[in-house]
C-alpha cells in the first residue's frame, strides 16, 4: 500500500503560513502532477510528504499526512524509514562524488538492506536496469558518477531510491536542467515505472504535467484550489483561477 491521504494539513515557517488546509488523496501506482506559479507551496507540500521540510529552523505542521495507515506526522514515526520508503529526486542532479556502482550501493549498505556483495551486485544491477542505465554503463560502473551526462546522472539519482526498495518517488522539477531529449526520456522513464510506483511530480511545465500524469493539483498562495484528473484539469477546470493559470491568463 503506497497511497497517501492529507488531511487539513498545514505548515508554518515561523510566522508565515505556507501550506493551508491541504486536503488531497493521491492513489498509488499513478503519477500525480503539482502544478502553479512560484511560491504556490507546491514543493512545500512535496517535500513535507516526507518530512525535508522538518531539516528547516522554526518549521511547524498541523493536521495528517497518511501513507498506508500510518500519520507520518504522529508519533514514533521512524524518520529514517520513511525516507527510505519515500524518496526525493532533486531538481538538480545529485550524484555522490564516487563511483556509479557505490552509488547505488551507498543506500544498501548505510541502511542494512543488504550485506553480501552478491545480493549488492544483484541489487544495483536490477535498480540501473529499471531506469534503463544498465545496458549503456555496465562495463563502467567503477567510474565516477560525475562523469555521466546529466539525464545519465538523473537515471542513477532515480535508481537509488529503488534500491532502497522505495514505494513513493517524489520528483521536485527533475527535468529543469536537462535539455527537451533528456526530458523526453525522462518523462518516458516516469510513466514505465508508474505500474510499480506511486509518483507524485512537482512541474513548472504544465505540458509535462498534460503528458506524463493521471491526475494533477493546482495550487495557488498555499492553497490547494483543485485537484483532479489530469484531462479535466486542462480541459474543463471546475475553478476559474485553475482555468486562468491554465490557459496562460496569469502566472
Amino acid at each position: 500500500m503506497a497511497g497517501i491521504t492529507i488531511e487539513k494539513f498545514n505548515l508554518y515557517y515561523t510566522d508565515f503560513h505556507a501550506l493551508k488546509d491541504i486536503v488531497m488523496k493521491i492513489e498509488e501506482k499513478r503519477i500525480t502532477a503539482m502544478i502553479g506559479p512560484s511560491g504556490c507551496g507546491k514543493s512545500t507540500l512535496l517535500r513535507s510528504l516526507n518530512r525535508i521540510n522538518d531539516t528547516i529552523e522554526g518549521v511547524r505542521t498541523e493536521g495528517k499526512i497518511i501513507i498506508g495507515s500510518k500519520n507520518i506526522y504522529g508519533d514514533k514515526i521512524d524518520i529514517d524509514k520513511l525516507r527510505r520508503n519515500v524518496g526525493m529526486v532533486f531538481q538538480r542532479p545529485n550524484p555522490f562524488p564516487i563511483s556509479i556502482y557505490e552509488n547505488v550501493a551507498f543506500g544498501l549498505r548505510v541502511n542494512r538492506i543488504a550485506s553480501k556483495k552478491s545480493e549488492i551486485d544483484e541489487t544495483v544491477e536490477n535498480s540501473l536496469r529499471a531506469v534503463l542505465l544498465w545496458d549503456d554503463i555496465k562495463d563502467k560502473l567503477k567510474k565516477s558518477a560525475l562523469d555521466m551526462t546529466l539525464e545519465q546522472q538523473q537515471r542513477l539519482c532515480i535508481a537509488r531510491v529503488i534500491a532502497v526498495k522505495s514505494q513513493i518517488i517524489l520528483l521536485d522539477e527533475p527535468c529543469s536542467s536537462l535539455d527537451p531529449v533528456s526530458t523526453q526520456r525522462i518523462e518516458e522513464l516516469m510513466i514505465q515505472l508508474k505500474d510499480k510506483y506511486t509518483i507524485v511530480i512537482v512541474t513548472h511545465n504544465m505540458q509535462q504535467a498534460a503528458r506524463v500524469s493521471q491526475d494533477t493539483a493546482f495550487m495557488l498562495l498555499g492553497e490547494l484550489i483543485e485537484f483532479d484528473k489530469t484531462e479535466k484539469i486542462f480541459t474543463n477546470p471546475s475553478m476559474k483561477q485553475t482555468d486562468d493559470y491554465v490557459s496562460g491568463r496569469f502566472g
